[in-house]
């Protein structure tokens, strides 16, 4: 990535263009070039959106290749996305639509499941 190519990420409006950008070189990113994608997208993406599709995105590619990337991904979309808009997906993406029956299984295990679990489902969080 070149400083041209963070300068303009950087004033990204929402993140979607990071998002792409990572898409688009996914073949070319070092781990410090992700680490640095990641931490652009945590500063422009105001709502968690492209955060989210990011980690379903990684997750898909090598979720043990980029498991920290992904860690760190959810963590910033739990904190931004209020409305809970895009954790249900996010559920479905990581964990597989049973995540509701495994819940007793990750809950222990993921905190980042953990944390998306009980703020989907206040009333019967673990």
């Amino acid at each position: 990535m070149t400083d041209e190519d963070k300068k303009k990420l950087k004033q990204d409006p929402d993140g979607l263009l990071t998002y792409e950008y990572l898409a688009n070189h996914i073949g070319e990113c070092t781990p410090e070039v992700l680490d640095e994608i990641v931490e652009i997208m945590k500063n422009v993406d105001r709502d968690g959106q492209f955060l989210a599709s990011a980690a379903r995105y990684l997750n898909a590619i090598d979720p043990e290749g980029y498991a920290p990337a992904i860690r760190t991904l959810v963590a910033s979309t739990i904190d931004k996305d209020r409305e809970h808009k895009y954790l249900p997906d996010l559920m479905v993406g990581l964990y597989g639509a049973d995540y509701r029956e495994r819940a007793n299984e990750l809950c222990p295990v993921d905190d980042n499941f953990r944390r998306i679990y009980k703020r989907l489902f206040p009333e019967g969080a673990l």
